[in-house]
């Protein structure tokens, strides 16, 4: 499990590519983490950073607190914001600074 108050980029560095589902949204929504990008110094210890999740056309989720959930790191409540619509669906970031 993720204490979110410490994780790094690199802690989720390793799920890239890799699916979590939304298990607030009903029915379930699953996103698959696809970016993880440093974004400096930031005021946590290991800097600041963002990530990345692609998600289905519908449902659209709302920027929100949403309850993620993966095998490896159980269920953590994250801010996402939809910042983008590509043809695959929406794009949803959470930013930890």
């Amino acid at each position: 499990m993720f204490d979110l108050t410490t994780v790094t980029a690199e802690q989720f560095a390793k799920f890239q590519d890799q699916e979590f589902v939304i298990t607030s949204a009903e029915p379930p929504v699953t996103l698959k983490l696809i970016e993880v990008t440093k974004l400096g110094t930031g005021e946590r210890e290991g800097g600041a950073f963002s990530l990345l999740w692609q998600g289905p056309q519908t449902p659209a989720l709302t920027q929100e607190i949403h309850k993620l959930s993966h095998p490896e790191t159980g269920g953590q409540d994250l801010f996402l914001v939809p910042v983008a619509q590509k043809e695959a669906g929406f794009q949803y970031e959470a930013v930890f600074t």
